[in-house]
């Protein structure tokens, strides 16, 4: 029998299980744009009372909830302020500019955390030849960091000083529940200081895809025209909703497994020799090749050789995700990978 393959490149290769494949199947359909799918409504009102909001919206994806919630938020020709490494300010197509008509003004953060600060020296001065500063957007966890989490105090802060100078602020929460999972704190409590949150189905809650996103009926009322503009509306989608709700209703306090996986990656990965590993908050891992001389990609060419794939985050850097289908046993396949990787190239 073959060996399965060790997808650590994200935790978005998660498959459904069978359990989640059945409780799909079963699942109670509508037309969703007419607010008829009662299995979309059950999710988003969970998604509601979760994060403390007054509505949800059922998403297909976590950059349409930060594009929908820049539109909302913003006018074109205003800016956003969010920290160098984030998701909406680097993998989502240049979607702020392209849909939004909005810039971005980043900030380098301490390991994807920015200040309060830092934020406040970034608004733009109300005048005429200057982009209005409109939003901040925080990312919890910190993806390309290493999965960092924003401490509480530091969000408090922040959201602070930002409603201060009347911005808006959004929470890309696309592993929130990671957070909450490693620290105890609801996820109410992180979402109480920001006026848009998204939750993500697709990463380590195992869902094949979705996100929803939260805030006030009057945001989520603009946020559903925005969903038709941009191409998410959707008709009977309680079948992927159904996912969503089975993996909020099973899959959260399992996310510690995936903690726990990757601090015994972390652990072994610092006995190798010649790669430096950052430590993680939760399921992250980033690891860099410099001492090698190799790069990213010859690196992971030899791993994927080998039965494991990584992701390529800089020319010599690799980033491990731990995930529901990646088990105990397949981290210490891993570090046998990479031992035998790094000798290869003379580690």
């Amino acid at each position: 029998m073959k060996k399965p393959f060790i997808d650590l490149s994200s935790d978005t290769s998660t498959r459904p299980s069978a359990e989640m494949r059945n409780f799909m199947a079963a699942a109670e359909v509508g037309d969703e744009q007419k607010r008829e799918d009662p299995t979309v409504n059950r999710l988003v009102e969970k998604v509601s009372q979760l994060l403390g909001k007054e509505e949800a919206v059922f998403l297909p994806s976590g950059s349409m909830c930060n594009q929908i919630a820049t539109r909302v938020h913003c006018q074109p020709g205003d800016e956003i302020i969010c920290d160098a490494t984030s998701h909406l300010r680097n993998f989502e197509g240049a979607g702020a500019s392209a849909l939004c008509g909005v810039s971005i003004y980043y900030l380098d953060g301490q390991k994807g955390v920015f200040s309060a600060d830092q934020m406040a020296a970034a608004v733009r001065p109300v005048e005429n030849h200057f982009a209005r500063s409109r939003m901040i957007s925080i990312e919890q966890t910190a993806n390309h960091a290493g999965g960092v989490i924003w401490p509480l105090e530091t969000i408090g802060e922040v959201c602070s000083r930002a409603a201060d100078f009347n911005l808006a602020r959004h929470m890309d929460g696309a592993r929130l529940l990671n957070a909450v999972v490693a620290t105890g704190i609801s996820a109410q409590t992180y979402a109480e200081h920001f006026d848009s949150v998204w939750i993500d189905f697709s990463k380590g809650l195992g869902a094949p895809v979705g996100a929803a996103l939260a805030g006030s009926k009057e945001f989520i009322q603009d946020a559903w025209r925005f969903k038709h503009q941009f191409g998410g509306a959707m008709r009977q989608s309680g079948v992927i909703a159904a996912a969503a709700l089975y993996a909020l209703e099973n899959n959260v306090e399992r996310l510690a497994e995936d903690h726990t996986n990757a601090k015994r990656l972390y652990d072994g990965l610092v006995e190798i020799e010649g790669i430096n590993v950052q430590p993680s908050d939760t399921n992250i891992i980033i690891i860099k090749l410099s001492e090698l001389g190799c790069t990213g990609q010859e690196f992971n060419e030899k791993l994927i050789a080998r039965g494991v794939r990584l992701s390529i985050t800089g020319k010599m850097q690799l980033r491990a995700v731990t995930h529901l289908d990646v088990s105990r046993s397949q981290i210490d396949e891993t570090l046998v990978a990479f031992a035998e990787t790094t000798n290869e190239f003379g580690g």
